[in-house]
């Protein structure tokens, strides 16, 4: 088996370490025995983790997980703003860096450094107090359906390539008002190119079509599922999980990646201010960077776990690829521009 040893070329803050005190300089105990407590986890609607990895930590700990789901990122670090003086749950999962800024600047998390975050890669981690842990990461990207692309036509290799006539009416993408691959995508493009703002409009003018979600376009207008055009917004881990559900099954991954045009998401965990079960939630972030839960996450998933000791599938080794150059933007600057890129997308794309 093959060890995830990856080299990332992401622009991050190296994590320092961090005391266990809260805003208010009052000491929060993560040391305490939470066996026989149950530790309330908030995720967004996407999470899935295997029932034996709960009853693994429940084993190891004595401490019951309740899970919460609160709609996509969005809403749930919306949702948890609102109830950060009573919070409905101890442990967030899935905030990530499209987010992570709005969640940091209304102070939902208190500082945890885990034990086990020396042994995650150094470039995921992006809050230098560790108010929240990288979990997973993966790449929003680009895919095309290799046999459904225009007759003689090669693959795209740039993201400049979209806009060509030869890929007229081929590419579907999500709305970055809706969907958080179709933020990421927008992302990618601001950073990306040399003028997003004429790149959408030439996407336009190339018959870009634009779905509400990422179901609605892969398994809609995609080719994977019967649709017409050959391009799709999705993921650099795609074409595993088309070998793996394939049926009949096939060898070779039908999907390809145009590695160019990819956005690194990172998810994090943190222990949401307010926790009544300090203890557990500190518990439950440690497991969350052990072996036994980062190698269920690719095929649950179908992201790459954060820890860099973690073996991979065999699927993900032989059909995954990463990004060596994905493109990132500070957390900062995403909270800060986010509302007025999608409002200026609305306008070039949809009026």
């Amino acid at each position: 088996m093959k060890k995830l040893f990856l080299s990332f070329v992401i622009v991050g803050l190296v994590a320092a370490a961090c005391g266990d005190d809260n805003d208010d300089g009052d000491a929060i105990d993560f040391r305490g025995d939470p066996s026989g407590t149950t530790v309330r986890l908030v995720t967004h609607d996407s999470f899935s983790i295997s029932d034996a990895v709960w009853e693994a930590f429940t084993a190891e700990t004595g401490v019951t997980v309740e899970l919460l789901s609160s709609g996509d990122a969005g809403e749930m670090v919306s949702q948890a703003i609102l109830t950060k003086d009573a919070p409905v749950a101890d442990v967030m999962f899935g905030i990530d860096n499209t987010f992570l800024q709005r969640g940091l600047d209304n102070d939902i998390f208190v500082p945890y450094e885990s034990p086990n975050l020396d042994g995650v890669f150094d470039n995921l981690k992006l809050d230098d107090n560790n108010r929240v842990t990288p979990i997973s990461f993966g790449d929003v990207c680009v895919n095309y359906w290799i046999d459904a692309l225009p007759t003689g036509t090669a693959a795209p290799s740039t993201l400049e390539d979209l806009t060509d006539e030869r890929f007229a009416g081929q590419f579907v993408v999500q709305s970055p008002e809706t969907s958080s691959p179709g933020l990421a995508f927008l992302l990618a493009t601001i950073t990306g190119t040399d003028d997003w703002e004429q790149y959408w409009a030439d996407l336009v003018a190339n018959d870009v079509s634009v779905t509400a979600g990422w179901e609605d376009a892969y398994y809609g207008e995609f080719t994977a599922g019967g649709g017409e055009r050959s391009i799709v917004v999705s993921y650099a881990s795609s074409p595993p999980a088309e070998v793996i559900f394939a049926d009949p099954p096939v060898d070779t991954a039908p999907t390809g990646v145009l590695l160019d045009s990819c956005f690194r998401q990172i998810e994090f965990a943190g222990v949401l201010a307010g926790t009544e079960n300090a203890a557990g939630a500190a518990a439950l972030i440690d497991f969350m960077l052990t072996n036994t839960y980062q190698e269920d996450v690719p095929l649950t998933m179908f992201v790459f776990p954060a820890s860099q000791s973690a073996t991979l599938p065999p699927e993900f080794v032989e059909h995954a690829e990463v990004a060596a150059n994905p493109q990132i933007i500070d957390p900062a600057e995403i909270e800060a521009n986010r509302d007025a890129w999608v409002d200026r997308w609305v306008e070039i794309v949809l009026s």
